[in-house]
């Protein structure tokens, strides 16, 4: 089993700024009271910007959808936080640029692996996404992509951590971004990733089907060495593993709550992946078990599951910690602490790659 779970570390990382592109309209000023869930369709779409006013449309026809999303959501992270060049561009995505993948492994049928342009697979490789972004900011620092599944935020944040811990850099960008495609998504369904249509809608707590529904988005953060005016929440610790069985839940919350000298009523809330799937959301069941005098949040009914899901989680978490507010559309039970100081997120994919971030009152 790998469990990757690294010294404490102690000097504060904050985070300065948060931008996000999702299947809410989380660019918009208000959109923290406009939450609006969705459990009847299999698929959610994110609703997009009009790029036009971002990106060159000479270049944005070029640019596959995440590639456009993460271009966006970066420059209002970048924007916000008052920095015009980071010194570390880290990525997190599972799928990539699968648009351009499919687009260039079509290529390769329909022409029989013949006279291939390189284009597609040139912008099909999954480093596409923090390379367009340090091109368009003229960025030569350090540049990163990790591809770990549900967990690959969270190691571009542990990079983050630790590339400022060290010294090495004092604002870091760090993203993750997915986006759906047409034949990866029938495949999905064929494969039940998917709910049938025939067990919408989800119901996303209590469910007895498997399978979930799938959406996508950007989420981009400015990690800092120094709290700011804009400061949002301090990163405290990450804890990563990515096999896990179902009776050791408990004691990787346990033992990560014991690192960081918490007790379980010290977490003022928690949010948990429900996702909708049977099988998988035990494990938050079971989780969600120690925090009983905790506020207990989910959130995919309002981003859809997909790799980087947890981007939109910690997205989410920055805003309640900073406005001291939950909105009631997340809430699971009915506890409310006076004051929000420790938010802990818990995630996984499908049972896999499990991660627990978290995060402090800046």
């Amino acid at each position: 089993m790998f469990n990757l779970n690294f010294f404490k570390i102690v000097s504060a990382v904050y985070i300065n700024s948060v931008a996000c592109i999702s299947v809410q309209d989380t660019l918009n000023e208000n959109f923290f009271q406009n939450l609006k869930p969705e459990n009847s369709s299999q698929v959610l779409k994110a609703i997009e910007p009009n790029y036009k006013e971002f990106i060159p449309p000479a270049a944005s026809r070029r640019m596959s959808k995440t590639v456009k999303m993460s271009s966006v959501a970066s420059q209002y992270a970048l924007k916000e936080a008052g920095i015009e060049n980071p010194d570390a561009i880290i990525v997190g995505t599972g799928m990539g640029c699968s648009q351009d993948s499919e687009k260039f492994l079509k290529n390769v049928i329909e022409n029989n692996e013949e006279f291939l342009t390189p284009t597609y697979f040139i912008q099909s490789t999954h480093n596409t996404v923090s390379g367009q972004i340090a091109l368009g900011l003229q960025c030569h620092a350090y540049n990163f992509t990790y591809v770990n599944t549900s967990s690959s935020l969270e190691f571009s944040m542990l990079d983050a951590k630790l590339q400022i811990n060290d010294g090495e850099a004092e604002n870091v960008l760090v993203g993750s971004t997915d986006e759906q495609t047409e034949r990866t998504m029938k495949l999905y369904k064929l494969n039940n990733t998917i709910k049938k249509e025939d067990n919408l809608p989800a119901a996303y707590l209590n469910s007895t089907s498997e399978g979930v529904i799938w959406g996508e988005g950007a989420s981009f953060f400015v990690l800092g060495k120094d709290k700011t005016d804009t400061s949002y929440a301090q990163l405290t610790d990450i804890k990563i593993c990515n096999k896990l069985e179902l009776t050791e839940t408990r004691q990787f919350i346990g033992d990560f709550l014991v690192k960081n000298n918490l007790k379980n009523d010290e977490i003022d809330t928690v949010i948990l992946g429900f996702s909708g799937d049977s099988e998988s959301d035990r494990y938050y069941k079971n989780a969600s078990e120690l925090f009983q005098n905790s506020s207990q949040l989910y959130y995919k009914h309002l981003s859809g599951e997909f790799n980087t899901a947890s981007g939109f989680s910690t997205f989410m978490a920055c805003h309640i910690l900073k406005n001291q507010e939950i909105p009631e559309v997340m809430m699971i039970n009915s506890v409310k602490k006076k004051e929000l100081k420790n938010i802990l997120l818990y995630n996984h994919l499908g049972g896999n790659d499990h991660s627990l971030v978290l995060l402090k009152k800046a």
